[in-house]
């Protein structure tokens, strides 16, 4: 009778294992195009909040590199192997990674993207900023810094990137509005900070007469201001750059930038993983989500406008 026992409780273990009931919490992935830039550990945080209020389960994963295609296309591809409930997706390239979002919509998954969309009508939603209306305000900015006339430059990223195409088609169109202001000069960072200060020497090198720089994106940014900052241009050269990292805001305070156009990344992670509970709920989200545009200056940093933006808890340790 002894020599039952044992094997006896072993299969009531099992019964109980077996039918021990398995987590129903959604599986959200959230893949940025990147993970060097403090823009995209703003996204995290609103990504993750939203998981805590909304009790989804957040898996963040992107390449560490924005060129990285092929990785992002891995990660995609695996998580909709692992039949993941929604993908939030911030795209690397535009053209590129269409296809493997048919590959989710075909798996019954769908899509959000932020930040950088795709070339298709599949995501449900895009939550972003307007960055052909945020490009014209930097040339608006710009404009008003110079007195309305001058040489610029600007530096953009990378091309392929629908944030960076639509970037260069504002500040386009921003440049039309301020005949005064002439597009000198246009070099591509790669999102790479040592690239931006390599274009730059190149650009204020070959134009000696350069008025003014506006850099696409925060890469570009502080890259620009430090190569600015070691010719001893910092302020002689009027810099307006893209995002408000911990390094771009020490510029602005120091005087090397002059002003930055920032976006709402925090919303960005927050929206996308929202608006994908709210599609998996079975509800009709509209296909557009603005996140807002700020200039933010030395004048207007202290405000609590701004430090609400650039911190999210500011509001919750001011009440």
């Amino acid at each position: 009778m002894k020599r039952f026992i044992l094997p006896l409780f072993v299969l009531l273990l099992c019964c109980v294992f077996c039918s021990a009931p398995k987590s129903t919490k959604p599986r959200i992935l959230v893949s940025p195009k990147g993970l060097v830039l403090s823009f995209w550990t703003s996204v995290r945080s609103g990504a993750d909040q939203a998981g805590q209020d909304l009790d989804v389960e957040i898996i963040w994963k992107g390449p560490s590199l924005e060129t990285d295609i092929a990785g992002q296309i891995g990660i995609i591809e695996d998580n909709i192997n692992r039949k993941v409930d929604a993908i939030v997706l911030a795209a690397c390239d535009a053209v590129a990674l269409a296809p493997v979002i048919e590959k989710a919509q075909a798996a019954g998954i769908p899509v959000i993207t932020i930040d950088s969309d795709v070339n298709s009508d599949i995501p449900k939603c895009f939550v972003a900023t307007d960055n052909i209306a945020a490009s014209m305000k930097a040339a608006d900015v710009l404009s008003d810094l110079l007195g309305g006339s001058g040489n610029v430059a600007m530096i953009p990223f990378i091309p392929g990137a629908t944030t960076n195409i639509t970037r260069e088609e504002g500040f386009a169109k921003g440049l039309e509005q301020h005949p005064g202001l002439k597009l000198v000069a246009k070099q591509y960072s790669q999102g790479e900070v040592a690239t931006a200060m390599a274009v730059t020497e190149d650009i204020v090198t070959a134009h000696q007469d350069l008025a003014g720089i506006f850099a696409a994106n925060e890469a570009g940014t502080v890259g620009c201001a430090q190569a600015l900052k070691s010719r001893g241009l910092a302020g002689k050269i009027k810099l307006v750059g893209f995002d408000a990292s911990p390094n771009e805001l020490t510029a602005l305070q120091d005087g090397t930038i002059d002003a930055l156009i920032v976006q709402n990344p925090y919303q960005m992670g927050y929206m996308g993983v929202k608006l994908a509970v709210d599609v998996l709920n079975g509800k009709t989200i509209e296909k557009r989500f603005d996140t807002g545009v700020y200039v933010v200056t030395r004048d207007n940093l202290q405000t609590p406008e701004i430090q609400k933006l650039l911190n999210p808890a500011y509001e919750a340790e001011n009440d």
